[in-house]
Parts: structure tokens; C-alpha cells; sequence
């Protein structure tokens, strides 16, 4: 598996959500609104979810092992440390 593609929209309000991601995966299949989060112990990434009818949140799609998911954060996150040096705030405003 390769991550072919990384998009990075950054979020322009204040808060612990940094940006939201799309990848491409082999040049075949992607993954939508995968976040960027600033926490008490720096970057991480959450793979869209959607609330349960239980209030929980469940992933809609996420990898299977640990060593994907490390892969797949190490790459949206240097992908997002480079939009940061590159561009100035493309704003995804989140609206209430």
C-alpha cells in the first residue's frame, strides 16, 4: 500500500483541530476527513468517524494494524508541516 496522494486543508479558527486531510491510496481509493489534532502530547491524526446511535463514535474506516496507522500519520502529518511553511491559511472554517 501507498499513499499517493495527500490533500491538507488548514483550519483557520482557534482550537485543537489543526487541519482535515484527504489521501489517496495506490492512485485508487481515498479517504476523507481524516483530522488533524493538536494534543497534550503534539500532533496526532483521527480517522472520520461518525456518531453512533449508542452517543459513541465509531471509525468509518481506519487501518488494521499499528504499523499502518504510524505510516499513515507519519505521512499526513509531514505533509502538513510542509502546507504550513508553503501556504498561507487556506481556511476551513468551522461553521456552528
Amino acid at each position: 500500500m501507498q499513499i499517493t496522494d495527500v490533500r491538507v486543508r488548514k483550519v483557520a479558527k482557534e482550537g485543537k483541530l489543526k487541519a482535515v486531510v484527504s489521501i489517496t491510496i495506490d492512485d485508487e481509493f481515498v479517504v476523507h476527513d481524516i483530522k488533524v489534532i493538536e494534543g497534550e502530547k503534539g500532533l496526532f491524526i483521527a480517522m472520520p468517524s461518525k456518531k453512533a446511535l449508542d452517543g459513541e463514535y465509531r471509525d468509518i474506516a481506519h487501518p488494521i494494524n499499528s504499523g499502518t496507522r504510524e505510516r499513515i500519520q507519519t505521512t499526513i502529518l509531514q505533509r502538513y508541516e510542509q502546507a504550513l511553511e508553503e501556504e498561507p491559511e487556506e481556511a476551513v472554517v468551522d461553521e456552528m
